[in-house]
């Protein structure tokens, strides 16, 4: 009924940027939150950031300055630019989404399969 799906993980040298992007479909009544979590091997799983349908905005501190969330409510989507990147940032990064379906009326969390971000030296 829903699905996340992120694209634009690949391999970038310290210094550089990506862009992710997710998009949500299927029976979506309202979108509350949209947001980025990574996993990276031997952490847990952290959020990187998050926005609510308004403009209200939570970053890790580690990334602070460095990325910027947004997000297209017309068209399902969310995006992190991610500046200046570090080998620290390395990591599998999943698009989460706080998501009502037409047929409910309560929110539901939603994943996507996650994106690898790889940052060399």
């Amino acid at each position: 009924q829903v699905q996340l799906v992120e694209s634009g993980g690949g391999l970038v040298q310290d210094g550089g940027s990506l862009r992710l992007s997710c998009a949500a479909s299927g029976s979506i009544s309202n979108i509350y939150s949209m947001g980025w979590y990574r996993h990276a091997p031997g952490k847990r799983r952290e959020l990187v950031a998050a926005v609510t349908s308004g403009i209200n905005t939570n970053y890790a501190d580690s990334v602070k300055g460095r990325f910027t969330i947004s997000r297209d409510n017309a068209k399902n989507m969310v995006y992190l630019q991610m500046n200046s990147l570090k080998p620290e940032d390395t990591a599998v990064y999943y698009c989460h989404a706080q998501i009502r379906l037409r047929s409910t009326t309560y929110y539901s969390d939603y994943w996507g399969q996650g994106t690898l971000v790889t940052v060399s030296s």
